[in-house]
């Protein structure tokens, strides 16, 4: 597993500013956790337990940067006493840790018009943000991270009243299908606030899926880039 931080974000309205992003390097699974720009090695620590290991369990390895969070007595101990390895990067590596760099990325261009929209909710909306990334087809492994974290596709409404798991992977036809299912539903006033509700959801997905393909793209060039950074800085819209 990789991990990193990611800071520069609008102050929201708990005092977070960061994101601490855990990515699986297997199955490129998505784990993410609003942080204060002051976040100590202990609540990173704890975070960690929270956010992966009781749902996952303890990684062989966890490679990271040279940040002073990942260096300090407590998180040697927390990993010698959990029998797990903390490997540390070295400045002419970078690539060891370039998946999350690539993910922040990502974040970087989501979140990017979600600060537009709520610049002091912007952490409410990370489980979204988390399960786009978790249920978009990965370019290295040609799969989605929910299938190969799990063999299968998570339940969404479209699917739990009829719909294709592919039209949600995909994308295609998604926001139709979803449409016609809600046509029927009583009364009113709560169509609308379900389809209001589906299009938001759908619109954060499209964000995330395009982010996606557009860091992809841009994989290769930020790979052959070396830099001695402790911490990923998101870049304000122009």
């Amino acid at each position: 597993m990789s991990l990193d931080f990611g800071f520069g974000l609008p102050a929201d309205d708990k005092g977070n500013t960061g994101i601490l992003v855990f990515v699986c390097r297997l199955s490129k699974m998505v784990h993410l956790a609003p942080v204060r720009d002051k976040v100590t090695g202990k609540q990173a620590a704890q975070l960690f337990l929270d956010s992966v290991f009781r749902y996952h369990g303890l990684p062989e390895t966890i490679v990271s940067d040279r940040d002073p969070r990942f260096t300090g007595a407590f998180w040697d101990t927390l990993f010698q006493l959990l029998g797990t390895k903390l490997t540390m990067q070295t400045a002419d590596h970078p690539q060891t840790d370039g998946q999350t760099e690539r993910v922040n990325r990502v974040l970087e261009d989501t979140l990017r018009s979600i600060c537009a929209e709520a610049a002091l909710s912007w952490s409410d909306q990370l489980p979204m943000v988390e399960f786009a990334l978790n249920n978009a087809v990965h370019a290295s492994t040609r799969f989605t991270p929910f299938y190969l974290n799990g063999l299968r596709h998570p339940q969404v409404p479209l699917t739990l009243r009829g719909g294709t798991v592919a039209s949600i992977v995909s994308g295609g036809e998604a926001r139709k299908a979803f449409s016609s299912q809600v046509s029927d539903i009583e009364p009113a006033s709560l169509k609308r606030q379900l389809s209001s509700f589906i299009d938001d959801r759908l619109t954060l997905i499209s964000r995330v899926r395009d982010s996606m393909e557009s860091a992809q793209g841009k994989q290769k060039a930020y790979s052959d880039k070396t830099s001695s950074k402790n911490s990923y800085v998101f870049k304000e819209a122009n």
